[in-house]
């Protein structure tokens, strides 16, 4: 196990909604900090995940998709938790719009 693994806790969810409740949690903290969301190809699976943590360790909140996203960002409304895919960053502003990053590699070991 590398040393990055024994710092990082991998949560694993079943659904979108669940792991953007995640985005919306951080997004109302002090600090307003807003996750962004990674696709990557992994062992022939969509991974969507997105990275959180602290100085103790990383923790990675993820799903497996039946296929890739189909847009490249994700509209979350802040009051009602109801999302959608969209090509671009929209008006609304009681809206989150995240970025849905491509990595073409990553060192993480998913489960």
């Amino acid at each position: 196990m590398s040393s990055i693994d024994s710092q990082t806790t991998y949560l694993k969810y079943r659904e979108y909604s669940d792991l953007l409740k995640v985005i919306l949690y951080s997004s109302q903290s002090v600090l307003g900090a807003v996750p962004l969301i990674y696709h990557l190809k992994h062992n022939n699976q969509n991974i969507i995940f997105i990275q959180t943590g602290t100085m103790g360790g990383n923790v990675i909140h993820y799903l497996i998709s039946n296929g890739p996203p189909s847009k490249k960002f994700i509209e979350l409304k802040r009051l009602t938790g109801d999302y959608t895919f969209v090509d671009k960053i929209g008006t609304d502003g009681m809206s989150l719009y995240i970025p849905i990053l491509e990595l073409e590699k990553s060192n993480l070991d998913f489960p």
